[in-house]
């Protein structure tokens, strides 16, 4: 397993592992990044443009991971001020001045589901964090409360898969919301 930071030279890979659905209805991981009425508006093609003018600009959204050269996974990890409705969220507002990167996203390939990956991915967003001077990651998994959870409902990753990680949980703002930090030392 290989990961490598989301840059211009990278984009194909993007594309083909989020495919022409651009992973989730169309969402080409802009959830977050965008208000809820943009995103409504730009679902699709608008979207993976979106997205694509971010890549091209420089700033770096995400981590990919790669089974050889066949993309299988994706994190989206960045400061947190980068996503605007994490942002004007009620339920994961920022909850106090600590600066944090978030991460929000996971699409993990079809086949290659329930194998560690997104595990893996945390690992690669710490380091990846690490090495641009972060101290704070922070995440927001949705707890299924016994539930299985389909893979559009669990995008933010699960509890225990952070705890494995390292991370605490920090906040619960809500019955399915956890907040959860990692200190990098």
């Amino acid at each position: 397993m290989e990961f490598h930071r989301l840059i211009r030279d990278r984009w194909k890979y993007f594309e083909r592992l989020f495919g022409e659905d651009g992973a989730y209805g169309g969402c080409w991981c802009m959830w977050w990044r965008i208000s809820r009425s943009e995103f409504e508006r730009q679902k699709g093609e608008s979207n993976r443009r979106a997205m694509k003018t971010i890549v091209e600009s420089g700033e770096i959204p995400g981590i990919l991971a790669y089974q050889g050269r066949k993309p299988v996974g994706w994190c989206s990890v960045a400061p947190r001020e980068r996503f605007h409705s994490l942002n004007r969220s009620r339920v994961l507002k920022g909850i106090d001045r600590t600066p944090v990167w978030s991460i929000v996203c996971f699409f993990i390939a079809k086949e290659y589901r329930n194998k560690g990956i997104t595990r893996q991915l945390i690992k690669a967003a710490i380091d990846y964090v690490k090495q641009n001077g972060g101290k704070v990651v922070e995440a927001y998994p949705t707890d299924p409360r016994g539930r299985r959870l389909a893979p559009v409902s669990s995008f933010m990753g699960l509890p225990f898969v952070y705890k494995q990680a390292g991370f605490v949980e920090f906040a619960r703002p809500s019955e399915s919301k956890v907040i959860m930090r990692y200190q990098i030392k």
